[in-house]
């Protein structure tokens, strides 16, 4: 898939769940929360798929064309997992466990940013 394809599916998928939240939170729909953000999962599933086919690549042929290793590529998996943890953990707590801590909910996230945190001081560091 071209990048301009891969902006223009981010872009979109992004407008249809902010579009779907401002909707719920105006209270127009009712809507469960796991349907509004559904176009995240989807997005989440078609990125877990392509790193996926990627690591399989990488394994079947031995180098990545990208010259990604296959650490980062674990790296990428493990962001996407958070995230979706994140995400289902939020929406438990909206729809049926209003009584959670929002600390415990935020686990994945924080230890998401605190990842991505070290990954870019890494980055720099090595320039």
């Amino acid at each position: 898939m071209a990048v301009m394809h891969r902006a223009l599916f981010t872009w979109f998928t992004v407008l249809i769940f902010l579009i779907l939240l401002v909707l719920r939170l105006d209270n127009k729909v009712l809507w469960n929360w796991f349907l509004i953000f559904t176009p995240l999962w989807l997005f989440d599933a078609v990125v877990i798929i392509y790193i996926t086919v990627n690591m399989i690549v990488h394994c079947k042929n031995g180098y990545d064309r990208n010259d990604l290793t296959m650490p980062r590529k674990l790296w990428f998996m493990a962001t996407v997992v958070l995230k979706l943890t994140f995400q289902v953990m939020l929406c438990l707590k909206w729809e049926y466990f209003s009584f959670i801590s929002l600390y415990i909910i935020m686990i994945p996230f924080w230890l998401l940013t605190s990842g991505a945190c070290l990954d870019v001081f890494r980055g720099l560091v090595k320039l």
